[in-house]
């Protein structure tokens, strides 16, 4: 049964952010209500939605006592009643915690692991994949930190993506994404197996992650591109080490003012997945959260080339069109990683 209290709770806070809204709220507060307002107002359509259904089947049950009215009532009836255990789970879902940096921007991080140059080369091509997948969310993609290598790998690699529900969509992204296929360095055709490991972090609010001057080390360098070579004559990379944690963060734009800003972003990223997966792992010491925990010590998912097909160890979900993958096609595994993650949140909410 859904919790009737709580239902009016919501909607007399959504009634109240509206008439805020409408009033003008504080310059300072306005990006706060309107975020807020934001978020409820698909719940609150939900509930006036669940609501409206169950009037309707009250008022049809009444109807049946009149004999004018039985016979539309009987053929109402049945229809309403089936919809009903689907908008009480539409409910339930849009009911649930959410994640507080959903809607945040988001850090992701690619690096190579095990395979030397075929594992460089597979996270150029994690790259390529998600910047084709955020081109066609429409979000804004940039780079923040590039190392590549000789072939046309990449070292390491750091970018920032904005849009909309950034963080909601990759989130599950974070692990180690392993791959089977045959090197074109390799003359014999043996499948090799190589891996790269992906880290995506919400982006930190400046107000949430105070960094102390005093806890950092600002370092200039000259940029350098693939084999080490100059890109431009001006120490202007930046690289900061933030010195109680060891983390050491550098960006390599032609503005070292701008190197500074955007580094200062990636170590405030950093640390608040930090303080997060402490959260995580305090609140459920006997296993790691699949869900916001950045989690990068098991292997999440597997691309076997050789035979088209893309393989999801955490739900074991197996798609054969590995070319639209890589390619950023990215929904269909997302979506079933959503629910995974929704239906364990019911789970446990219940139990």
């Amino acid at each position: 049964m859904l919790p009737e209290d709580r239902l009016t709770q919501i909607t007399e806070r959504f009634e109240y952010l509206e008439a805020r809204l409408n009033a003008g709220p504080a310059p300072d507060e306005i990006a706060r209500v309107s975020r807020d307002y934001a978020e409820l107002k698909p719940v609150v359509a939900q509930i006036a939605g669940w609501r409206q259904l169950r009037a309707d089947i009250a008022e049809a049950e009444a109807m049946l006592a009149d004999p004018e009215m039985r016979a539309l009532a009987e053929e109402e009836l049945p229809r309403l009643r089936a919809a009903l255990p689907e908008a009480e789970a539409a409910l339930q879902l849009a009911l649930l915690p959410k994640d507080a940096a959903d809607a945040r921007p988001a850090m992701i991080e690619i690096r190579p692991g095990t395979g030397g140059d075929e594992a460089a080369l597979f996270a150029g091509d994690l790259l390529r994949m998600y910047t084709r997948y955020a081109e066609a969310r429409g979000w804004r993609m940039e780079i923040v930190d590039l190392q590549e290598t000789e072939l046309g790998g990449v070292k390491e690699v750091t970018a920032r993506i904005e849009g909309d529900g950034v963080f909601a969509r990759l989130k599950f992204e974070s692990g180690v994404h392993r791959v089977q296929r045959v090197p074109e360095t390799e003359s014999g055709g043996r499948i090799h197996t190589s891996a790269a490991t992906v880290a995506v972090l919400p982006e930190a609010e400046e107000v949430e992650i105070d960094i102390p001057a005093t806890d950092i080390r600002i370092d200039t360098m000259r940029s350098s591109g693939a084999g080490g070579q100059h890109v431009n004559t001006t120490d202007s990379a930046v690289r900061i080490t933030h010195l109680p944690t060891g983390i050491v963060v550098t960006s390599s734009e032609k503005s070292q003012h701008r190197n500074r800003e955007i580094a200062m972003q990636v170590l405030r990223a950093r640390l608040y997945d930090l303080e997060r997966r402490r959260a995580a792992d305090a609140m459920a010491a006997d296993r790691r959260a699949q869900v916001g925990t950045g989690d990068r010590s098991e292997r999440i998912r597997t691309y076997n080339f050789p035979q088209g097909r893309m393989t999801d160890h955490r739900i074991n979900l197996t798609l054969y069109k590995l070319d639209a993958v890589m390619n950023g096609d990215l929904d269909e595994v997302i979506d079933a990683l959503t629910a995974d993650a929704q239906a364990r949140q019911l789970a446990a909410m219940e139990a």
